[in-house]
């Protein structure tokens, strides 16, 4: 498959495959509509890009916001209030104003204070905010320390030996009306075992509640669900039949109550694509650079997590559809890829072996539709990136 139909673009720029996104949409309302109480919000922190937005409103989910900003770009887009929750451990006052003029469908709590402040801020314009609270379930996933956040040394959420006076504080207050619990155990996450983890602490916590006459409406179970990373083109959709059934079979939800998830990487990782040129090969003293015009300002989470992306050389494979079989190169040879920012985490990848490549060569860093351009910045007073559509570029 020829790339001489893109070498006008100005390199790097996000290209995305919206066909591979609807197919993902396709995957996940299928799975979920299976269960008639499931609700799927995409946690738009993943990525904001209007585009995408517009498919995944047309899909029919809902959005988790986690910022002000986030709830503008939702309302521009055209979700609906009601379809809006609102996370986060650090709410501004004019982001819960932003929320509660637009009467956003639940705010998830992640204190005392801020439930406060929420109950207030409502008096001052005569409303009532929906809230759930986000609880600390102290159960571990297996990723990536930074991305862990229901451990009881996070952050995030509340300590569950303070849920019931805290709901209790809420039932006595004007201006908010308690609807549920909220949780959220990490990201990336592939084992089914955290999430069964997490169901029976669940389980738990509402036997608990319900011991004192404490009953509620929302359960919401966050979202975590990895992607394959190493296997992009092998597993372009992640297993949505097996995570879905995984809470149905062991979280025990009461009558009435709605189940409600919020998936992010889950949704828009896999459609997502870094292009970037190779500028130099350059021979060090005991390792081969591809030294190319990409780096972290374009894709921060392999300097930030150490994170693995799979990187093809498209100009020699040929392969632009991101579903595409690799095309096997007759020779190869291993390099660091390396971007041009002034530091030394700027790398992409190091010791991977790649088709022979010389300047010139477009290079695609897969898996990037999450946490890619929504973490772009202008260090170095680069510019952010273009994005593109595949389909739009015409390239059979």
């Amino acid at each position: 498959m020829s790339t001489t139909s893109i070498p006008f673009l100005r390199t790097p720029f996000y290209l995305y495959d919206t066909e591979l996104l609807h197919d993902t949409l396709t995957a996940i309302c299928t799975e979920a509509e299976k269960y008639s109480n499931y609700h799927v919000h995409y946690a738009v922190k993943a990525n904001a890009n209007p585009m995408l937005l517009k498919i995944i409103l047309d899909a029919g989910l809902g959005i988790d916001c986690v910022s002000g900003g986030e709830i503008e770009r939702a309302l521009e887009v055209g979700f609906s209030p009601d379809q809006i929750v609102f996370a986060g451990v650090g709410k501004s006052d004019w982001e819960i104003n932003l929320g509660l003029d637009n009467d956003i469908f639940c705010f998830n709590v992640e204190s005392i204070p801020e439930l406060l402040i929420i109950n207030e801020l409502a008096a001052d314009k005569n409303r009532i905010a929906n809230v759930c609270f986000r609880i600390n379930p102290n159960v571990g996933a297996h990723t990536h320390a930074n991305i862990t956040t229901g451990l009881a040394e996070n952050k995030f959420g509340i300590a569950m030996e303070d849920m019931e006076k805290l709901i209790i504080l809420a039932k006595s207050l004007t201006n908010v009306r308690f609807r549920g619990l909220h949780f959220h155990i990490g990201s990336q996450i592939l084992q089914m075992d955290d999430f069964i983890a997490l169901s029976e602490r669940i389980n738990e916590i509402q036997d608990r509640l319900d011991s004192e006459n404490i009953h509620i409406e929302i359960i919401n179970v966050g979202g975590g669900l990895g992607i394959d990373y190493q296997n992009p083109n092998m597993n372009p959709i992640p297993n949505f039949k097996d995570y879905f059934q995984t809470y149905h079979r062991h979280l025990k939800l009461r009558p009435g109550q709605s189940l409600h998830f919020e998936l992010g990487r889950a949704v828009v990782a896999q459609c997502g694509t870094l292009i970037t040129q190779v500028l130099y090969i350059k021979q060090g003293s005991f390792k081969k650079f591809a030294i190319v015009d990409a780096g972290m300002t374009e894709l921060i989470r392999p300097a930030l997590y150490g994170a693995y992306h799979k990187i093809e050389n498209i100009s020699v494979t040929q392969n632009i559809r991101l579903t595409d079989p690799i095309t096997v190169a007759d020779s190869e040879e291993t390099y660091d890829v390396a971007g041009p920012i002034c530091e030394s985490s700027d790398v992409f990848a190091k010791g991977i072996s790649l088709p022979t490549t010389k300047r010139g060569d477009l290079l695609a860093i897969r898996s990037a539709g999450a946490y890619g351009e929504i973490m772009a910045s202008q260090y170095n007073c680069r510019p952010l990136p273009q994005t593109y559509i595949l389909e739009e570029l015409n390239i059979d």
